[in-house]
């Protein structure tokens, strides 16, 4: 990349900003490193602050299966959510109070931690229709600008592969994936979003679900998983169009031993959740006793995600084309 962008609002002749991540995708609750590169303009100016934003665009218009307490739930509200349905989700400060000469160049290393719960963007290198980006903010002599905005790359963590390869040794594909503005009720849940996976169960479950959704809620020591299955008509009918079971389940990240007790334990896990209504809204927690019994969903080697590359890999063109040599000139930051 090169320097490319006039900061607007900083008016004409006024530093340019690029921000460079280090090659690689990083991972929920890993380091994110780069640097931020800065060219002074025509006059001397007053460097305040260099921050760097993680935003993600998300979905706002509906409320989920259930599960979700939704943009309306308790708690929950749209601040934070631009227009376009962008939200910043962290923010760090990298630099500042220094003072950038007229056409100086300079650049400011950085490594910032990730949030634990920071959505995977990719599988095995394919793209799950998920965009995030990093946004460069720089602020001189009062004005503030964030012209600078570059995709942002996540792999999920090894239990969440794990989950997801085993769910893929089961049968199960991935339909398509998303983020959804809102809280899952009951869950260790921080940011104001949740990733949630839709996955086409094999024909031995067909007759159970339409479809089950998986949604990861990693902390450092374990992860929480969340999954519904949606029935429209069938066993989960209330006379309504129908209703989602829901069972939440934590293991550690090292998990069970071996790559056949990952797919014992999301097997069980998707047993549970389909069979067994009385498991519905209970938290089963892996290695203590709970009734549940062993296993829950998952897939990656073998799970489907070409069906959505395509898609995702256009929309990330489209929100980040005008992050060019040209650039919109208008330094707003409104690329998304």
């Amino acid at each position: 990349m090169v320097f490319k962008r006039l900061l607007g609002s900083l008016g004409v002749g006024g530093p340019t900003v690029d921000t460079v991540l280090d090659p690689g995708a990083a991972r929920p609750g890993g380091t994110l490193s780069g640097r931020v590169h800065l060219a002074g303009g025509s006059a001397d100016q007053d460097v305040e602050h260099v921050a760097l934003e993680l935003v993600a665009r998300v979905e706002t218009g509906h409320r989920e299966h259930g599960h979700g307490e939704g943009v309306d739930g308790v708690g929950v509200g749209r601040e934070g959510v631009d227009s376009e349905g962008v939200v910043v989700f962290d923010r760090h400060t990298v630099g500042g109070s220094f003072r950038l000469a007229a056409g100086e160049e300079t650049s400011i290393p950085f490594a910032v931690t990730l949030p634990w719960e920071t959505p995977a963007t990719e599988l095995h290198g394919q793209p799950l229709g998920i965009v995030l980006g990093v946004r460069t903010e720089l602020a001189v002599a009062g004005a503030r600008d964030r012209g600078d905005l570059d995709p942002l790359t996540v792999t999920p963590l090894p239990a969440q592969e794990a989950v997801l390869e085993a769910l893929g040794g089961l049968g199960f594909t991935i339909r398509s994936a998303d983020l959804e503005y809102g809280r899952i009720g009951g869950t260790g849940q921080r940011l104001p979003f949740y990733q949630e996976i839709e996955l086409t169960p094999p024909p031995r479950y067909a007759h159970q679900a339409d479809e089950i959704e998986l949604t990861f809620l990693a902390v450092p020591g374990a992860l929480e998983v969340v999954l519904e299955a949606d029935k429209r008509g069938g066993p989960f009918a209330d006379g309504h169009g129908g209703h989602d079971a829901v069972s939440r389940f934590t293991v550690p990240h090292e998990g069970p031993a071996g790559p056949q007790g990952w797919t014992a334990l999301v097997d069980g896990w998707i047993k549970e959740l389909v069979e067994h209504r009385a498991s519905y809204g209970s938290h089963a927690v892996y290695g203590h006793e709970s009734g549940v019994g062993a296993a829950v969903m998952a897939g990656a080697a073998g799970i489907a995600v070409g069906m959505v590359a395509t898609e995702a890999v256009d929309e990330v063109g489209d929100l980040f084309e005008g992050d060019s040599e040209d650039g919109d000139g208008n330094g707003d930051g409104e690329d998304w």
